[in-house]
């Protein structure tokens, strides 16, 4: 063991110095020999490490977004060899390798704290042991082995014997309790993490090895973290714990406000973002600019959530630009029906005028407004020629029905002209 903790000098070091740093402050406060003062000291060592991992979870985060742009190229490789598995996998490392991508990206920020978590487990261990290390000297060795966190010594483990325990002014029961559910909600909180990215925040149109990987990955960790978290002293198990629940928190972060494109956190984030712009009638800040910028950018390759919220905007009377700004349309008429939601104006129907029956065009007698000029002339004819014309229609045969048809107004064109009697 100690021919280990020497290779990991060049870490322990550093490590044990920030702890110390940190509980001067805590001891102050809560007296140097508590567990809240060195518990606490390890909770702001995870925290000061994932804050100067930020720059690496961001470029996790783009390289999550190139991988994204792929989708499809691996759709069409997935099609063309889907009876070729082993060809479909040499495709896509030769995808991968060309554009510049790697899909184990995603393990960057765990390999880049791996070296801290293993500094400050030996640092623990040698405390167990009553081993100085670091810049931990016997005054502080003391100190910290009569910490206590919930009655559980920092350096115990869940496979400590009673006598080990003992040595430390603790029970074994209490150690093995508090252990245990530090074990259970570490391992539960990885699982959740992992299961909201599969879930949430993955383009499931698109089935990849990788995806299979991280799938495989949501089970294993834990269990892995069950098995080998019963070897883990108690300020491993803080430190792991802590790690666990800002990872969680981070990813939950991002999953609101920059999520996968494709994926159900995207249609959520998207019906919110619809939802505020119809409201403001424009965007806020960078981030949503950014995120209606590169959905103009697509064109045609959106998405099915995107092309919706392009939709939705153009309905509420609004038009996303290039530069993420939103204006109003001026080929729509924004209109809000009652229960709140955003529709378009219809333009209203001509109405036609009125047309007359046969019966009213024949009848003399009614006078309408909209009535055609041809029927108040046959009106205003003097009624000293209706009789002689009567008399002329009365003398020829059919004459009766004849006059019937002259009454009314004219169909079409001329009539045909009148045959002369036969005497």
């Amino acid at each position: 063991m100690d021919t280990i903790a020497s290779l990991f000098s060049f870490i322990t070091t550093p490590v044990s110095w920030v702890i110390v740093q940190f509980h001067k402050v805590y001891g102050a406060l809560f007296g140097p020999d508590t567990g809240w003062a060195w518990g606490l000291s390890i909770v702001s060592l995870v925290i000061l490490i994932r804050i100067c991992l930020i720059p690496l979870f961001v470029k996790q985060i783009k390289a999550t977004r190139a991988m994204q742009t792929l989708q499809p190229e691996m759709k069409k490789i997935q099609e063309r060899y889907k009876n070729d598995k082993q060809r479909q996998s040499e495709e896509m490392m030769k995808l991968y390798k060309e554009t510049g991508t790697n899909p184990l990206s995603s393990c960057l920020p765990i390999l880049a704290q791996s070296p801290f978590f293993f500094a400050l487990y030996h640092v623990l261990n040698s405390i167990a042991n009553n081993d100085t290390i670091g810049v931990i000297n016997e005054s502080l060795l003391k100190s910290a082995q009569q910490a206590h966190i919930f009655g559980a010594p920092l350096a115990a483990k869940f496979t400590d014997s009673s006598a080990d325990v003992a040595a430390l002014e603790a029970s074994l029961t209490t150690v093995r309790i508090v252990t245990a559910v530090m074990i259970v909600l570490m391992s539960a909180s990885q699982f959740y993490t992992q299961r909201q990215l599969m879930t949430k925040n993955v383009d499931t149109t698109v089935k990849t090895p990788f995806m299979q990987q991280q799938k495989m990955l949501m089970y294993i960790f834990p269990v892995m973290f069950a098995v080998f978290g019963i070897n883990f002293p108690v300020g491993v198990l803080v430190y792991w714990l802590t790690t666990n629940v800002w990872t969680m928190g981070q990813q939950m972060y991002v999953i609101h406000n920059n999520p996968t494109p494709g994926s159900k956190a995207q249609a959520a984030y998207l019906e919110r973002l619809h939802k505020h712009v119809t409201n403001h009638g424009k965007t806020r800040g960078r981030g949503e600019k950014a995120i209606v910028k590169a959905i103009v950018a697509k064109g045609r390759d959106r998405n099915e959530y995107e092309r919706k919220f392009i939709n939705g905007l153009n309905k509420a009377g609004l038009a996303a630009q290039a530069d993420g700004s939103v204006i109003k349309s001026e080929g729509a008429v924004a209109t809000v029906a009652e229960d709140g939601t955003p529709t378009t104006a219809a333009a209203p129907k001509r109405q036609q005028p009125k047309r007359q029956s046969k019966s009213q065009r024949q009848s003399g007698g009614a006078k309408h407004a909209d009535e055609p000029t041809s029927l108040k002339k046959s009106d205003d004819e003097p009624e000293d020629a209706k009789p002689d014309a009567a008399k002329k229609a009365a003398q020829k045969p059919g004459g009766s029905t004849r006059s019937k048809a002259q009454s009314g107004q004219r169909k079409g064109g001329p009539q045909r002209p009148k045959s002369p009697s036969k005497k």
